[in-house]
């Protein structure tokens, strides 16, 4: 393929996530972006009634049963010409680690709002993690039709909050209380503002079974006659009132400063109702960018560079009567090809790469190329780590994907001893993905599992009943942080030492590497003194990130 084809396969590709605070209607969005990209005919809603689709989104039956997002979903769909990779992302802080490795892959983000709560305390961690890698944010203010806050109160507390300029590309239209429609502003003041009118019999009424089909809308202009009899003479004079301040006040799109995310274009509407959504998307594709240079251990890669990639998710038994393990590989430059051959960075091994696919939830589809911002899952036989490399010959790595302390330990106990070989199979595939730490206790003994949020602990006690087929008991421990130890000198380490003095539970981690569980700060202050000449770190991996 030559430069010229292979820069403009490049440019298509948009690579986004959507971050947001629990139930701010995240996978409902998401649904209604692939609705509106023809990727599906029927939205779901997330919590499926009877006769109703469940949501596309959502693969594991604890998602659909809780109506919440566990595990980062991979979307690919087309809209207007451009190949879209959606990552869609837990909202549950408990689930933060899979969702920072997941922004780990993304080249900008979508942050969803709930018009009556705001700016929320899990949306406020995951926009500090798009700040620190200067991602491009585009901000969407969602359930518009329901009671909320004034539009302008929360362009104000965006901007306090979390400290990025707000430039309303929509703006929200109102006859009385009800929320009628928007007005496109677009990205400059002189641009040409158009106005989208929502069907009437559909404003008042906030509906999943008449949002499952694409909204049908009026476009029109700010000087139509017929506006003023639609909105009644008081909706028609704060729209014109609050479209002439917003002009006066703000300052114009700033493109650089967008890119480097220092503001973010905000939009209005209801994913619900599908209100909103086709003017957000159009505005979108117009403004997200394409693939990006990436930081290399050896400088940046740009995107037009032979093929380059890395790993950032890991899920078993998305098939489960295949028993399958899928790694997620991002694909950060240059072209990639079914069965071609790569070397795995971290073992130095070459390997052959077959069946690339595409997802839409567990529907997969097999793909003969995939090019720099796209998603893709490979079949992984139990070689890939998250944070690995993947090049077409070149010897070098990404930046490393953020590893993160354990908030909460349990010890794991059996039901049925002799289902012990199913539960190990199943706490080494569990940790394997991240969705869990394990650690084997030096002086023997059951396992014991590490995690951010209580909730990963119920999912993980799920998952081994329903795809191992084991009873687990979780025996909480009185252990608040876990450290990584080794000598300072480089030399062997006495790891049972800590346990002979107790000052701390050593264990092994999945890898093999020491680790001493603590009780408190208390207690590995303890050990400092008691042991000279040990290194104690929060990870084995950079910096650990505490998401609470």
């Amino acid at each position: 393929m030559d430069d010229k084809l292979l820069a403009h396969r490049i440019a298509e590709r948009r690579t986004f996530a959507i971050i947001s605070h629990p139930d701010a209607g995240k996978t409902t969005l998401t649904e209604k972006l692939l609705l509106y990209g023809g990727a599906i005919k029927l939205a779901g809603a997330v919590k499926a009634k009877r006769g109703r689709a469940s949501a596309v989104s959502d693969w594991m039956e604890m998602e659909r049963e809780r109506g919440i997002s566990i595990t980062s979903s991979v979307l690919q769909f087309p809209y207007r010409g451009l190949s879209m990779n959606l990552l869609d992302t837990p909202g549950h802080a408990d689930f933060s680690e899979d969702t920072y490795r997941t922004l780990h892959a993304a080249d900008g983000a979508v942050m969803l709002l709930d018009c009556a709560k705001g700016v929320e305390a899990q949306t406020k961690k995951l926009f500090r993690v798009c700040r620190q890698r200067k991602m491009p944010i585009f901000t969407f203010v969602n359930k518009m039709d329901r009671p909320g806050r004034e539009p302008f109160d929360l362009v104000g507390e965006v901007e306090h909050v979390l400290e990025i300029g707000v430039y309303p590309v929509t703006w929200p239209i109102y006859r009385g209380a009800t929320f009628r429609g928007i007005v496109y502003r677009g990205f400059h003041k002189d641009e040409q503002k158009r106005v989208y009118l929502f069907d009437a019999a559909r404003a008042g009424v906030s509906s999943a079974l008449q949002g499952s089909e694409v909204a049908p809308v009026t476009v029109t202009g700010l000087d139509d006659p017929a506006l003023k009899n639609e909105l009644d003479a008081e909706g028609y004079e704060r729209l014109l009132e609050e479209s002439a301040l917003l002009d006066e006040a703000g300052d114009d799109f700033d493109v650089h400063r967008f890119l480097a995310g220092e503001v973010s274009p905000m939009f209005f509407g209801s994913a619900m109702n599908n209100f909103g959504i086709e003017a957000f998307l159009g505005a979108f594709c117009e403004r997200m960018p394409p693939p990006v240079a990436r930081e290399g251990s050896k400088g940046r890669v740009d995107p037009l560079e032979p093929f380059s990639a890395f790993i950032f998710k890991i899920q078993a038994n998305m098939d489960r009567s295949h028993r399958d393990r899928v790694a997620f590989m991002r694909v950060c430059s240059g072209r990639f090809e079914r069965g071609m051959r790569v070397l795995h960075v971290r073992s130095k091994k070459d390997m052959r790469l077959a069946n690339p696919t595409t997802f839409l939830a567990q529907e997969r589809t097999i793909v003969d190329e995939g090019f720099a911002g796209d998603v893709l899952g490979i079949y992984d036989p139990g070689v890939f780590e998250i944070g690995d490399t993947l090049t077409s010959g070149k010897d070098f790595t990404f930046e490393e994907i953020p590893s993160f302390s354990p908030e909460y330990f349990v010890r794991v106990g059996m039901m049925d001893p002799m289902r012990r070989k199913q539960l190990k199979r199943g706490l080494d595939q569990l940790s394997q993905e991240g969705t869990i730490q394990q650690y084997t206790p030096e002086r023997g003994g059951d396992p014991i599992l590490g995690a951010v949020g209580r909730l990963q602990l119920e999912v993980v006690k799920y998952r081994l009943k329903s795809e191992y087929d084991v009873d687990a008991r979780l025996e909480p421990m009185q252990c608040e942080f876990v450290r990584w130890v080794s000598r300072e000198d480089g030399t062997e380490l006495d790891l049972l030492a800590f346990d002979r003095e107790r000052v701390g539970i050593p264990a092994r981690d999945v890898r093999g590497r020491a680790v001493v569980l603590f009780a408190g700060e208390w207690q590995l202050n303890s050990a400092k003194r008691e042991f000279s000449g040990i290194k104690y770190t929060e990870t084995a991996f950079g910096t650990a990130v505490n998401t609470r």
